[in-house]
């Protein structure tokens, strides 16, 4: 018999940490209760890097990429620092974790097929040589035509990518026919994170939120579809909104620590249902969205106002957080 929130929703769906502080994980976890997977991105990098308490692995990262004894320009030293910061952040919540440690690629790449491929293999690179095996990473990718194309490329050689910043079902399409391991569609936009005042609520964020039928579709067609893409719903606000994505019954759901506390802190609801999907899947089903370089995803996003507003603007302040980073780097270099 679950005791908490957080318990009832482990026993519905495989929960994720969203989030780099390792004392997080290690507060909700226990071998009864574990996670599965660790997420990231630009903004959790920065969080957890301007920590006070977090000087010594910066200087570690740094120390790590002086030793390499790489002739660089400041800039690419700079973004090779934040890179193997990403890793040692990760590092230290393997232990909390049963399957795969998360990193994005930069948004600056999100346009461009070949440098986010080189991003990722530099990625996973880096956490090879520090013990972390490639079976045990996830690179976390833009879902642009450009980058749906790259996770194509990476999980033919071998690499497990997540196509995030996911908005829509003709993404999540995409990234299933690329071959990616998992989906994160956000049920915020990523802005309400940074301006809490855009954030809206609803009393019934399963029936009413605009992004409840998005996901809801996307785990139907992957039904339909026998796709073996897991959907992985990210960019939750509240304990409300976790509810109500279980009952779209996905395969994960990764969660932020303030969250998490908040879970763990009240008692389970009575029984979770499954919401219906009212949306006509149909007429998706049929696309190549990868064909032609990914030219049907192009038409899709183009053609939605939305999603490619939200796109927009995710890239935009990942974009932020990552310049944000290495400014932070200067100040320690």
């Amino acid at each position: 018999m679950a005791t908490s929130l957080l318990q009832q929703l482990r026993s519905l769906v495989v929960v994720d940490v969203d989030c780099m502080d390792p004392d997080v994980a290690k507060r909700h976890f226990t071998p009864q209760e574990q996670f599965e997977d660790m997420t990231s991105n630009q903004a959790l990098v920065l969080a957890e890097a301007i920590k006070p308490e977090n000087v010594d692995l910066v200087k570690e990262a740094i120390a790590y990429v002086q030793g390499k004894g790489l002739d660089q320009d400041p800039d690419n030293f700079k973004l090779d620092v934040l890179d193997v910061i990403t890793v040692l952040l990760g590092k230290r919540v393997l232990p909390y974790i049963t399957g795969s440690l998360h990193a994005q690629t930069s948004p600056s790449t999100a346009y461009d097929t070949e440098r986010t491929i080189a991003h990722a293999k530099k990625l996973v690179a880096l956490f090879g040589e520090h013990g972390i095996p490639k079976e045990r990473v996830c690179i976390k990718i833009p879902s642009t035509p450009e980058s749906i194309l790259a996770c194509q490329y990476l999980q033919k050689i071998g690499i497990q990518t997540l196509a995030t910043t996911l908005f829509s079902l003709p993404q999540a399409l995409a990234a299933s026919q690329a071959g990616c391991k998992y989906v994160a569609p956000y049920f915020n936009e990523l802005r309400v994170h940074f301006e809490p005042s855009l954030w809206k609520e609803y009393a019934d964020p399963a029936a009413d939120h605009p992004m409840s039928q998005v996901i809801l579709s996307v785990v139907a067609a992957f039904r339909e579809i026998k796709s073996s893409t897991k959907v992985l719903p990210a960019s939750i606000v509240t304990p409300a909104e976790v509810v109500a994505l279980a009952s779209f019954q996905p395969d994960h759901i990764t969660i932020s620590g303030v969250v998490l506390d908040q879970l763990a802190a009240l008692p389970p609801v009575a029984e979770i249902n499954p919401t219906p999907c009212t949306t006509d899947i149909t007429p998706f089903l049929a696309r190549d969205y990868t064909a032609n370089g990914a030219q049907l995803l192009r038409e899709a996003i183009a053609a939605d106002v939305e999603t490619q507003r939200k796109l927009t603007d995710a890239l935009a302040l990942f974009d932020s957080c990552e310049k944000k980073a290495l400014e932070f780097l200067d100040t320690v270099l």
